[in-house]
């Protein structure tokens, strides 16, 4: 499912934008909807989804442990 959502946790990419964020999520989002632009009277509630999963994948990425990583200082 989503091939094309790339992996975002270190080391695979070192930096990490809102908007590489924000399109995975969206991308996510589209796939489990099935819609790729939602009809106007599902727009709002789409939004929000990709909102919630964005958030959720930052939180995800900021709370990972990698172990064997190399820390930043």
């Amino acid at each position: 499912m989503c091939r094309s959502i790339k992996t975002l946790r270190p080391p695979a990419t070192e930096v990490v934008t809102d908007d590489d964020i924000r399109a995975a999520a969206l991308q996510y989002v589209r796939k489990i909807s099935g819609f790729r632009k939602p009809a106007a009277h599902n727009e709002a509630v789409f939004d929000q989804a990709v909102e919630a999963v964005a958030q959720a994948t930052a939180d995800l990425l900021a709370h990972l442990e990698v172990r064997g990583a190399r820390t930043r200082a």
